[in-house]
């Protein structure tokens, strides 16, 4: 009994620090670049997520997702493998069409990748000139003109995030001839509970640990991103 109460108490404890946490962050005024372009007429943006395995876009970036698709822009997600290390790659392709109808992003607007070459697992290495070459052609076709993508450490320190990340890198400085814009912002999300609903999409994925990293992690609640240089 004793030491379910010190669970409680733990799962209690985080849940206050990472509410806290998205509370107390100072609102940055990003909202102008995203409504009225600037005082100019509104620019309806094509923005490309990019992510590594289905269910990545829930547990991660769905502030993100709110945000935009509530202002009215143009949100493609591209993702990069099927996540078949447990072997249920083709159920997850399907949950994360589901999760998308949650996060009001239309079928037509995700894209995922099966390359022999960027499979699923730890200790997996990603090649970052093809992930660049893949998402280049992502770019060019669906005329994208912002990225959204992990950060150096893979957000959860997982490998074929930080290369997902690193081929982004190396499209913007080795590829790319023109300017994508990725803003550095405090997206604070207005339907959380969206984040629990596109997530239990996966049901394949939705076990104890996953839920309460859900109902804790900050990324829930809110995403900071920053320019990538």
């Amino acid at each position: 009994m004793a030491f379910i109460l010190i669970i409680a108490s733990l799962v209690l404890f985080l849940w206050i620090v990472s509410l806290c946490k998205v509370l107390l962050l100072p609102r940055i005024p990003f909202a102008k670049h995203f409504t009225n372009n600037n005082g100019r007429a509104f620019r309806k943006r094509n923005v490309l997520l990019v992510i590594a395995h289905p269910d990545d876009e829930s547990m991660f970036f769905t502030p993100t997702i709110n945000f935009l698709t509530s202002k009215g822009h143009n949100v493609q997600i591209l993702c990069l493998s099927i996540g078949d290390a447990d072997g249920k790659g083709n159920i997850r392709k399907q949950e994360l069409f589901q999760a998308c109808v949650a996060l009001k992003v239309p079928m037509q607007q995700v894209k995922i990748v099966n390359h022999p070459d960027l499979q699923d697992g730890f200790g997996k290495v990603w090649n970052h000139s093809l992930l660049a070459k893949i998402i280049e052609e992502e770019i060019t076709s669906r005329c994208i003109d912002m990225i959204i993508t992990f950060d150096s450490y893979g957000v959860s320190g997982h490998c074929n995030h930080r290369d997902v990340h690193y081929g982004v890198c190396k499209l913007l400085h080795d590829i790319l001839q023109r300017d994508i814009e990725v803003w550095e912002l405090c997206l604070v999300n207005e339907h959380s509970r969206r984040s629990g609903i596109a997530m239990a999409q996966h049901s394949s994925q939705w076990v104890w640990f996953r839920k309460l990293f859900v109902t804790l992690s900050s990324y829930t609640y809110m995403n900071t991103l920053r320019k990538v240089k």
